[in-house]
């Protein structure tokens, strides 16, 4: 039934802001930029952005987890962008680590790193 993440969006009061920010801290330019909605493609999955803040109310009940190389240093580099962190860094088995920060727009951001099999 699922295949993969396809796409998450992020609401945000302030989208310019906003899409300064993950300019920031991703490196990667919308390839959608509208006063309504701003898209990102981070290799294949969707980032959106989306101003609308109807019926929407601080926090996530679900967390989409974002895959980085060195969670440590992805963790340390948000921080330091205005992030601030919802759960630290934990490993959770087989050299596995997550971690949860907020943006500076009130969404949680999930992170995982796994390590890379040994043959």
């Amino acid at each position: 039934m699922f295949k993969k993440l396809r796409t998450v969006i992020y609401h945000v009061a302030d989208i310019q802001k906003a899409k300064k920010w993950y300019i920031d801290v991703t490196g990667v330019q919308p390839y959608f930029d509208e006063s309504f909605y701003v898209g990102f493609d981070i290799n294949g999955c969707e980032l959106g952005l989306d101003p609308d803040m109807t019926n929407i109310d601080e926090g996530n009940m679900a967390i989409a987890y974002w895959s980085v190389d060195d969670i440590e240093a992805a963790v340390k580099q948000l921080t330091q962008q205005g992030a601030t962190i919802a759960l630290d860094i934990a490993g959770v088995g087989e050299g596995i680590k997550t971690a949860v920060i907020h943006d500076p727009f009130g969404n949680a951001v999930g992170l995982i790193e796994a390590q890379q099999k040994q043959d």
